[in-house]
């Protein structure tokens, strides 16, 4: 439980940081909240030399607004998120999400960058953003670019970003009038990550959904939009017959995880469940 020697790096901003990370090359790792990366070093699964310290770089914590979007900083904390108006108003999803992450403790260290770099299948913001339509901003040497999370989220532990590039904002539309959110989950009893979560958000009129973003975490490699059921939910009565229906084949077609905690035909049953209850609780928001 005791991690090799490493060499410890606090930059003082973005540029400083990105500097570090070429000069050092393959054998630095960033360093966030630190709840993915220390408990790996302690085992000795990850060995970084150098520890480029990214937690306390200002202009990563940021929330705020930018034409339209509430933009969340990489290094902001998961209690950053769940005790700000802003995201509470605009960004439900993932005030949602983050209230139900980990326990106090965690949610005052851990940050949104560094869990969706980190990509853990059972983490909770990724359903969040996919869900709320969200694109990740990342900086590198070669300059800033934003990449939908439809394209970030590969397979396990595996994203779009590129070696020496830096998660910078968590980037979210606005939630339209009309379209109401929840974020529900089945968790592990002591870890409290995601068995299953399903995020959604239900545009309705008249009783009606018009449009459905519904997303899974826990059940896959990758978090993952279901697009089977958000055409089946489309033009659907939002009553609990009606919603069942929609979603009685969730995760349909999808290669999903078996594990100590819970197997495949268990897991797609907590989708239809859990896409039921979210779907009704969003649109009981709306």
């Amino acid at each position: 439980m005791i991690p090799s020697n490493f060499d410890y790096h606090r930059p003082g901003s973005v540029s400083e940081a990105l500097k570090q990370l070429q000069d050092l090359g393959d054998d630095a790792s960033l360093l966030a909240g630190g709840h993915s990366l220390l408990p790996a070093m302690k085992l000795r699964l990850s060995t970084p030399g150098h520890l480029v310290d990214i937690g306390r770089i200002d202009e990563l914590r940021q929330i705020g607004e930018d034409g339209g979007d509430v933009v969340i900083g990489a290094g902001s904390t998961h209690h950053d998120v769940e005790s700000s108006d802003l995201v509470a108003r605009q960004a439900p999803l993932l005030a949602q999400a983050a209230t139900v992450i980990g326990d106090v403790q965690v949610r005052n260290a851990g940050t949104v960058g560094g869990s969706i770099a980190h990509a853990d299948p059972a983490a909770d913001y990724p359903a969040a953003v996919l869900a709320s339509d969200g694109s990740i901003d990342v900086q590198g040497a070669n300059g800033t670019r934003s990449i939908a999370a439809s394209d970030f989220f590969r397979d396990l532990y595996d994203t779009a970003l590129e070696a020496g590039e830096i998660i910078t904002a968590l980037r979210v539309p606005a939630v339209a009038a009309g379209t109401g959110t929840a974020y529900l989950k089945f968790p592990h009893p002591a870890s409290r990550f995601a068995v299953c979560g399903c995020a959604a958000a239900i545009a309705v009129s008249g009783g009606k959904c018009v449009s459905a973003r519904v997303a899974f975490n826990g059940i896959a490699g990758a978090a993952f939009r279901d697009t089977g059921v958000e055409e089946a939910l489309s033009g659907a009565s939002l009553d609990e017959d009606s919603v069942r229906a929609a979603v009685a084949d969730a995760a349909e077609g999808k290669e999903l995880l078996e594990d100590s905690f819970a197997g495949q035909d268990y897991r797609r049953q907590l989708a239809r469940v859990y896409a039921g209850r979210a779907v009704l609780a969003a649109a009981a928001n709306a």
